[in-house]
Formats: structure tokens, C-alpha cells, sequence
């Protein structure tokens, strides 16, 4: 029996240093994984946001290089009447249509004979903008 108790003396504290090491490398990583995993997560969430923008960039790209870019029908101008409905005038071909639309419905109201170059048209200032450049003391004129 002392014998047996003298290798187990002997083993104990060899087994202890065995296992200590395990514990502190245990322990070690768990201190410092805590900022490697936070840094970690950073960066990869900043990666995939990075991801999100370089593919919508490209999306618009594509889209205005793409086969839609010779649109057949273009928008001249519009106008609002209300919160939800607005006159339009589109350019399809050759031929001018105003549109009157509303939440439900698109009304094509009249095709215009002489069509309307929107170039040549001085494009009127709304009156809330005009009367705040009234009020600011600045004219029209000096836009110009």
C-alpha cells in the first residue's frame, strides 16, 4: 500500500501539470476570443454590406447599358393635382398623350396634334417656391 500511495503521490502532481496547461489554454483563447470573435463579426458584416452596395451599383449599371435604354415611351412632364392624382404627358413615338392618373386608374385624355417640346417650355415656378423667394428678397430675374 505505500507503495501504491508513493506512485500515486508521484502521479498526482504530474497529472495536475498536465492538466493545468489544458485549463489555461483553455482559458486563454476564451479571454481573447471574445475580441477575435467580435472583430471578426465586424468585419464580415462589414463585408456584406460592402457586398449590398457594389451589387446595387452594378444592377444600375447593367440596367441603363441593358436593352431598356432605348425606351420606345418617355415622360415629358407631369403635374401634380393632388396628393394622389396627376396629369401626365408622355411621348410615345412620334405622338404626345396626356394621361390623367389616379390610385385606380390611367385615363389617356387627349393626343396632342402639335406636340409639346419640353425643351422650349419655361418651366413655371410653383407658388409656394416663388413666394418664399419673394419673402427671402430674391427675384426671378436674378436667376436668370
Amino acid at each position: 500500500m505505500k507503495y501504491s500511495m508513493a506512485g500515486l503521490l508521484l502521479a498526482l502532481p504530474l497529472s495536475a501539470l498536465a492538466v493545468e496547461p489544458v485549463a489555461q489554454a483553455a482559458a486563454a483563447p476564451a479571454v481573447g476570443s471574445v475580441g477575435g470573435q467580435l472583430t471578426q463579426l465586424v468585419l464580415g458584416l462589414l463585408l456584406v454590406i460592402g457586398l449590398i452596395f457594389v451589387l446595387a451599383w452594378l444592377m444600375r449599371r447593367v440596367q441603363r447599358i441593358g436593352p431598356g435604354n432605348g425606351q420606345v415611351i418617355e415622360l415629358v412632364g407631369s403635374r401634380a393635382l393632388g396628393p394622389r392624382d396627376r396629369l401626365v404627358l408622355v411621348q410615345v413615338g412620334e405622338e404626345q398623350i396626356l394621361l390623367g392618373i389616379t390610385p385606380g386608374r390611367i385615363t389617356p385624355l387627349h393626343v396632342l396634334k402639335n406636340p409639346v417640346d419640353a425643351a422650349k417650355t419655361e418651366t413655371a415656378t410653383p407658388e409656394f417656391a416663388q413666394r418664399l423667394m419673394e419673402l427671402l428678397g430674391k427675384d426671378q430675374k436674378d436667376k436668370k
